[in-house]
């Protein structure tokens, strides 16, 4: 297994799970994708560091009861050198401050924003703890990507707060999409869903994760309590599919080599 040190300013670094069900989502996961989950302690609100092959993928959270009535979500975190900054950049770029740039003891300093288009996204500046290690396998996340009704507006909130330098895949009415780009790697996208999301729906990130079969982790999926959301099929990037866990939280699934 390959893994890194950090993830380049502005790039996904980290994601975790808000759950109803954290005993539920270690049992899931764990089986799912192999990880073994860690306890942070009493100190850290029992968030679970998840790793897989000894390398963090990332964490799982208990919902808080305030958050009763919103569905279970996966969070993406984008890098930061200074969680403060990004969150002033953020209201002056038309976004708004969701959770306030907070120190996580020695671990480093997080904030959640909402990035003008109805998107949350976490930002988490790297202190002791430097993000996901594994990355791009089977296991670990391989891609993160907003979808988005405001495609360029999103595209110049993330240019202008966290600094992205942005490639066009395509630019069409039928498939419109950038990417964040440092040299000849890229890092998450950015799609116009324009087409098929209702009017007044927010953006949203969703985390692809890596299995060695997508049919054989659905089947599993569905046999662990969760649901297809929508079948595996082909396409240039592999083989991939949309699933939900026991309490409805949706991530992504796509073949990769193992």
């Amino acid at each position: 297994m390959t893994t890194r040190d950090a993830a380049p300013l502005g790039a996904p670094c980290w994601i975790d799970l808000n759950t109803s069900d954290l005993d539920g989502a270690v049992r899931f996961y764990g089986e799912l994708f192999g990880w073994t989950a860690q306890d942070a302690g009493e100190d850290y609100g029992h968030y679970h560091n998840v790793s897989k092959d000894g390398a963090l993928v990332g964490g799982l959270m208990r919902r808080q009861p305030d958050d009763a009535g919103h569905p279970d979500f996966w969070m993406t975190y984008l890098s930061s050198a200074d969680a403060k900054a990004t969150a002033a950049a953020a209201t002056d770029a038309g976004g708004q401050v969701l959770l306030e740039p907070m120190d996580v003891m020695e671990l480093g300093a997080m904030a959640v924003l909402g990035d003008g288009t109805g998107g949350a996204v976490g930002v988490w500046q790297p202190g002791r703890h430097r993000g996901f290690e594994a990355h791009g396998e089977a296991g670990a996340p391989v891609w993160h990507e907003l979808h988005t009704r405001d495609h360029a507006g999103a595209v110049a909130f993330y240019q202008r707060v966290f600094g992205w330098h942005t490639s066009v895949v395509s630019d069409t009415d039928e498939f419109r999409y950038t990417t964040m780009t440092e040299g000849e790697e890229q890092y998450a996208g950015i799609m116009d869903a324009s087409a098929y999301l209702p009017e007044g729906t927010p953006s949203f990130w969703e985390v692809y994760f890596g299995v060695p079969d997508a049919d054989a982790a659905l089947a599993a999926a569905e046999r662990l309590g969760g649901r297809v959301v929508e079948p595996a099929v082909d396409t240039p990037y592999g083989r991939m599919a949309k699933v939900a866990d026991p309490t409805g939280a949706v991530f992504k699934i796509v073949t990769v080599s193992t």
